[in-house]
């Protein structure tokens, strides 16, 4: 690597991370040349990974006729790099001299430096148009076939070209929603979120400081919103981090636990609702373990995160699947557990921001016949659609659904009372 980092020489090595290693890039962002980043650099690194990712099938399409054999993936990755940049409007001189500079100050790929500039060089001229006729890229088969399974054909494709379009940013305000897309010039979604496009750094915002919105989803705002008033109860907030619901209840006046495993993650729901001047009692510690007695608790269950590709989409190449059984079966037992911490009518928010039934309607459907007198309630807010309702009762929510207002995280939710 050159010995000034670069955004464009972190970026690969991000790639090599998630592609390599398996690696998220939530995980790959810290420690090393990353640190001494500026923090614009870093942000261009991040963009420049992920457009990568993003693009990843369509980058080695337009690759591929230019390589008699696959080079290393540190090589491979530069010329994906520079494929994307040059055929989506990178100027050729800066975009080609960089790749070779990075190929050129590794120790084994440095040979390599010739193929690299002649393929890029190639690109710059023939790429753009052939660019645009490529098609949408497709999720890995792990995933892609059993969403197609699920929902079929053609709203896989339509997911699919929301993950490519990426996502907006969404703020829920502390206060009047439609006095901070006012002041934003933000787009007041019709559930209540607040919505930006092309929004820059988030903390030079207005009303950052004062803690006024903070950032969370369109669909992630919603299982909050399931549990309607709030006013004075005591509600237990199972996996809290990063505190977007903790801060929705706290504000709704709700009398909120935030609990969460990790010390570091929890650490971050303290630091917002200090900025928020929200008040929540934090408790770090393993769901499982928990005890208590609460009038409502929201559980938003750890799972595959399969919904949230659009934001993150070094997930699918990252992740092949694995793990997955593993955590139905978690999801299954904190939703027992959490029926266990409910007083007699008390009202249960199940989510998981994942697109696979069986981390989602399939847990409803067995915890119903598990549980007498269990009930799921109708899900009455403003702004929910009828066609997010599913069979067994509760919303599912998919990233092409507002797809001409910027689409959605996959979501499902439920909202259930326990017998009294």
């Amino acid at each position: 690597m050159p010995a000034t980092p670069t955004a464009r020489g972190q970026a690969v090595q991000l790639l090599g991370q998630v592609l390599g290693q398996g690696r998220l890039l939530s995980e790959a962002m810290s420690g090393g040349a990353w640190d001494s980043l500026a923090p614009a650099e870093r942000a261009a690194a991040q963009r420049l990974a992920q457009e990568v990712l993003r693009n990843l099938e369509r980058c080695d399409r337009v690759l591929k006729p230019h390589l008699r054999k696959a080079p290393p993936l540190f090589v491979r990755n530069v010329l994906r790099l520079g494929a994307w940049e040059l055929c989506t409007g990178g100027a050729a001189h800066g975009v080609v001299n960089e790749a070779v500079q990075i190929v050129g100050a590794d120790r084994k790929a440095h040979s390599m430096k010739g193929m690299v500039n002649a393929v890029l060089r190639k690109l710059a001229a023939e790429g753009p148009e052939q660019w645009t006729k490529l098609r949408v890229p497709r999720l890995p088969r792990w995933l892609r076939d059993p969403l197609a399974s699920a929902w079929g054909g053609k709203p896989v494709a339509a997911m699919e070209a929301a993950h490519l379009a990426g996502a907006p940013l969404d703020l829920t305000a502390r206060g009047d929603p439609a006095a901070l897309a006012e002041r934003l010039g933000g787009e007041l979604l019709p559930t209540g979120s607040v919505r930006l496009r092309d929004a820059g750094q988030v903390s030079a915002l207005p009303g950052y400081d004062e803690g006024a919105w903070w950032v969370q989803d369109a669909a992630a705002a919603l299982p909050a919103r399931l549990l309607g008033d709030v006013a004075g109860l005591e509600v237990l907030d199972m996996c809290a981090a990063p505190g977007g619901k903790t801060m929705q209840l706290a504000a709704a006046g709700a009398k909120v636990t935030a609990l969460d495993l990790s010390e570091t993650r929890m650490a971050r729901v303290t630091e917002n609702l200090a900025r928020t001047g929200l008040s929540a009692t934090t408790v770090t510690g393993d769901a499982m373990e928990h005890e208590g007695s609460y009038d409502a608790i929201l559980l938003d269950a750890p799972c595959s995160a399969t919904g949230t590709i659009r934001r993150h989409p070094d997930l699918p190449h990252a992740k092949h699947g694995e793990g997955i059984t593993e955590l139905i079966g978690l999801q299954e037992a904190m939703f027992d557990h959490a029926l266990r911490l409910l007083r007699p009518g008390g009202r249960l928010v199940f989510c998981t921001c994942s697109l696979i039934p069986d981390e989602g309607e399939c847990h409803v459907e067995e915890a119903l016949a598990r549980h007498p007198g269990l009930e799921v309630l109708p899900a009455e807010a403003l702004g929910f659609e009828d066609r997010w309702r599913s069979a067994e009762g509760g919303l599912r929510l998919r990233p092409d659904f507002w797809a001409e207002r910027g689409g959605m995280d996959g979501f499902y939710m439920a909202h259930l009372r326990k017998a009294g």
